[in-house]
């Protein structure tokens, strides 16, 4: 199982962000969510999920947003499942909390933890949030449109400029590689889910 918990930055010098995180987490996952998202303490928000796509995705929209520090647990949870992710335990929530709180110091703003197995994750994820870290307002511009399903002739047109300048919006903002690297990261995770629950079993 997947805990992502995501502490808001600088919260005491900006406005209450939880409603957008909460909903940001919801758009990402959905039905997936084993344990809906809740405000869990203060400027902190928590959820659950056993899939690896929908917990990578979660961490996608949460550090795509800049104003989170996202930590995610991975290892068993008490069964069967709470009503609600306040009541849950376990050590997927025990390595959640850890994990936050050195996601605050990352200048990624994300961390896992997991025990000795989650380090070879934890570093290509952080890899993946840099490089997303690095692309500009025009570069996730193509990013959104391509990921709608349009091509890159049509996201010109929508943007109304040249194909070669998406081409060239797409190569300086490394879709490639996160199209490659992403569902990397997914398998990794899914191992490791299920190497952790093995070993802990």
């Amino acid at each position: 199982m997947f805990v992502v918990t995501a502490d808001q930055r600088d919260s005491q010098v900006s406005d209450d962000l939880v409603p957008a995180g909460l909903h940001a987490i919801t758009a990402a996952a959905g039905p997936r969510l084993a344990l809906a998202p809740e405000r869990t303490a203060g400027d902190e928000i928590q959820t659950a999920i056993a899939d690896a796509a929908g917990a990578l995705e979660i961490v996608l929209q949460l550090t795509r947003l800049g104003t989170w520090s996202v930590g995610i647990g991975v290892g068993l949870v008490e069964e069967p499942l709470p009503a609600n992710v306040r009541a849950a335990r376990g050590p997927a929530f025990v390595h959640a909390r850890d994990a936050v709180d050195r996601a605050k110091r990352a200048p990624t703003r994300v961390a896992l933890t997991a025990g000795p197995e989650g380090q070879d994750p934890e570093a290509l994820l952080r890899l993946l949030i840099e490089l997303r870290d690095r692309r500009t307002a025009e570069g996730w511009e193509v990013h959104d449109l391509l990921a709608e399903g349009l091509n890159q002739r049509d996201a010109a047109r929508r943007l109304g400029i040249s194909e070669g300048a998406v081409s060239l919006r797409a190569r300086n903002a490394g879709l490639r590689t996160e199209e490659a690297a992403a569902p990397a990261v997914q398998r990794l995770l899914a191992r490791l889910d299920d190497e952790v629950s093995r070993s802990r079993a």
